[in-house]
């Protein structure tokens, strides 16, 4: 196995490829791997992407196809969380000097972050008041909720608030960027989900899973990676409502991306417009696929699709590059690739690590915040994404090399 660009690990009863080569692959990852491994559904192997690191319930950087069953977990809580890109027709020279005014239109515009309650009257990270051309986007989408809240009683009030987070950021990694290209043509990017309405259907799901297991006396190396078998009613509910959120998860980043060219319109004072250039792909989501000549599930958890010729996003950190990239096909991948940097250390971690000052120095020359509440998000806790786009060679080819100017974090 030393000519395959992946690293090959044996595995309880499907080997590991990892694209991990020359990347750090903490211990804590490669056990939640093994753990996945020992799974009797498990397609042909796991595959590991070059950002892969511990995440709650199954690896982030995973790619596992299933035959007969789903892992909740192995999509997580935020479900449908993905990036979206746009090329504008402006350069840098179009831009204004100071960009201050430019990040603060976009916050004003975006709500981000979230206050304690999340009642989302008082929830700075949510529209206190909906407006009537949300109520007219979204109404349509709400009414085609696919699974019973008689039944999933816990899902009616994320599903009656979720007008409140339909173009809003949220917290954590995500962000809205404005960047340069390699020609200095300016390109809009966000990283956003599904938000609380998502958060509550992965959160249902998971426990309806680890129910299943208690109930059937089937015991886990992991709980987390409780299993929903493939035609039962459970298993239609759950890809029902993945695929909503999925698709309300696009429709907020859309949202967001029209309220980001509108404040940029507002900064550079004048019309332009935006070319074909533009990407909007999930990262953690369900798919039904073919691979190795059968019909698959396959969850992507902290993945991008990297089908042949397929356009996708890989961001760095708050003070890295970013790129946009098109896809090789790799089969061995399960045609994928990383979705970002990947974490190196814990958000604790971090914030033990790093002062105020090494985030300033990290992030110089970006219009960002550099107060304590981000340092958690500093550069500095991200692997290398250099080595993490060395890694993964035979999986996607470079595009466009991006690299932000202006940074809002929620």
């Amino acid at each position: 196995m030393t000519d395959a660009a992946y690293e090959y690990f044996e595995g309880a009863k499907v080997p590991i490829k990892a694209w991990t080569r020359g990347v750090q692959i903490e211990d804590a990852a490669m056990a939640q791997l093994q753990n996945l491994a020992t799974l009797p559904f498990i397609h042909k192997h796991i595959a590991a992407m070059p950002d892969v690191h511990w995440g709650m319930g199954a690896t982030v950087g995973s790619v596992i196809a299933t035959k007969g069953a789903v892992i909740p977990a192995a999509v997580g809580v935020d479900i449908g969380c993905g990036m979206m890109a746009k090329r504008t027709t402006l350069t840098a020279s179009d831009l204004p000097d100071n960009l201050f005014g430019l990040r603060s239109a976009i916050e004003a515009r975006i709500p981000h972050g979230r206050t304690a309650n999340g009642d989302p009257r008082s929830d700075r990270g949510a529209f206190g008041q909906v407006s009537d051309e949300t109520y007219k986007r979204l109404q349509p989408h709400v009414d085609r909720f696919p699974v019973s809240l008689d039944k999933y009683k816990r899902l009616q009030r994320p599903l009656a608030n979720c007008a409140h987070h339909l173009g809003t950021l949220g917290t954590g990694n995500h962000f809205v960027e404005v960047c340069l290209d390699e020609e200095q043509r300016v390109w809009v990017m966000l990283h956003s989900g599904s938000r609380g309405v998502g958060n509550a259907i992965g959160s249902v799901f998971i426990e309806a899973a680890k129910e299943d297991m208690r109930r059937w006396f089937i015991n886990l190396p992991d709980a987390d990676l409780a299993y929903i078998p493939d035609g039962s009613e459970l298993f239609k509910d759950y890809v029902a409502a993945v695929e909503w959120a999925q698709q309300f998860a696009m429709m907020n980043r859309e949202a967001m991306m029209e309220e980001s060219m509108a404040a940029l319109y507002a900064a550079v004072g004048r019309p332009f417009g935006c070319d074909c250039m533009a990407v909007n792909c999930h990262h953690n989501y369900v798919s039904r696929e073919r691979h190795f000549g059968d019909d698959v599930i396959v969850t992507r958890k902290g993945a991008v699709s990297a089908q042949r010729d397929q356009l996708g996003i890989i961001p760095g950190s708050m003070g890295a590059k970013s790129f946009i990239v098109r896809g090789k096909g790799n089969r061995e991948s399960f045609c994928s690739c990383s979705h970002g940097a990947g974490r190196s250390m814990s958000r604790t971690e971090a914030k033990r690590r790093f002062t105020l000052a090494d985030h300033a120095a990290a992030t110089a020359g970006v219009e960002c915040r550099k107060d304590e509440d981000v340092i958690d998000e500093t550069p500095g806790a991200y692997k290398d994404i250099d080595a993490v786009m060395a890694a993964q060679a035979d999986l996607v080819d470079v595009v466009h090399t991006l690299r932000q100017v202006v940074c809002v974090k929620g």
